[in-house]
């Protein structure tokens, strides 16, 4: 069973974050996996494991994105595609479906894995429309696989605690709930057998995919914090009546 995890690369969590434009500064902070993705590395790994084939790490981003992918290896994936972009943050979240399907389009596989979305931008999308690119079956939030020959026995997650049990055919694209499993940390020998892998750089511009936007950040900006106090004064019906209308269409939580 041949398998893709796409993985991004993001800011760490703990990087101090200064604002360039509607980007953040890149230049003096650390990064990491997506954690998302992590959880779709290890499920990956599992049903490597399991059914046998080869599990591909594929990335996109500037040469750094490398180390990266070298974390995927270590921790037991196969090789690494690498599709070099220094501006692949401006790019909205279909462009990097197409990017990322014209080179898993290239390669043999059955199954395809996302996170569910990614630390940094946070849009949720890319694994779908990297479905509806590549023209296969796709499900969200999954919560368990079990393979049975050409097809999948799928848990999805719901709202308010609510699970869903469907059945996908293979080749698909499921995108992977955090916390589906424990996720591995790579060995010394993992790290050492890493080095020996294979990490395929394609220049995105080779793929031929077209970048148009269509759809823009137009402004980043970090929250202001305000204090304000409001009384509320009258009879208890009246205060209780004018809270819920506080609640209701100002903090928006009822």
């Amino acid at each position: 069973m041949n398998i893709i995890v796409c993985i991004k690369q993001v800011p760490a969590k703990d990087a101090p974050l200064s604002i360039a434009g509607n980007w953040i500064r890149e230049s003096d902070i650390g990064f990491e996996m997506n954690e998302p993705d992590s959880y779709a590395l290890e499920e990956a790994l599992r049903l490597k494991e399991k059914h046998g084939g080869e599990v591909i790490a594929l990335s996109m981003g500037p040469e750094r994105v490398k180390q990266t992918i070298k974390e995927a290896l270590a921790k037991g994936a196969d090789r690494g595609i690498h599709i070099a972009d220094n501006n692949f943050a401006q790019l909205d979240p279909l462009g990097s479906a197409k990017s990322l399907a014209a080179a898993i389009q290239q390669q043999k596989h059955d199954l395809v894995l996302t996170g569910l979305q990614s630390d940094d931008h946070g849009f949720g999308q890319t694994g779908v429309l990297l479905a509806g690119v590549l023209n296969v079956p796709h499900a969200t939030i999954i919560m368990a696989i079990e393979v049975d020959g050409q097809k999948m026995k799928l848990k999805r997650e719901l709202e308010a605690g609510w699970f869903q049990h469907i059945e996908c055919p293979l080749p698909a694209v499921l995108t992977i709930q955090s916390g589906i499993n424990k996720v591995r940390y790579a060995t010394l020998k993992g790290i050492m057998a890493a080095k020996k892998k294979e990490i395929t750089t394609i220049a995105r511009e080779s793929l031929g995919v077209s970048t148009e936007l269509t759809q823009r950040v137009e402004k980043i900006y970090v929250p202001t914090k305000t204090k304000k106090t409001e009384f509320l004064t009258g009879t208890p019906k009246e205060v209780a009546g004018k809270l819920v209308e506080k609640l209701k269409f100002e903090a928006r939580v009822i």
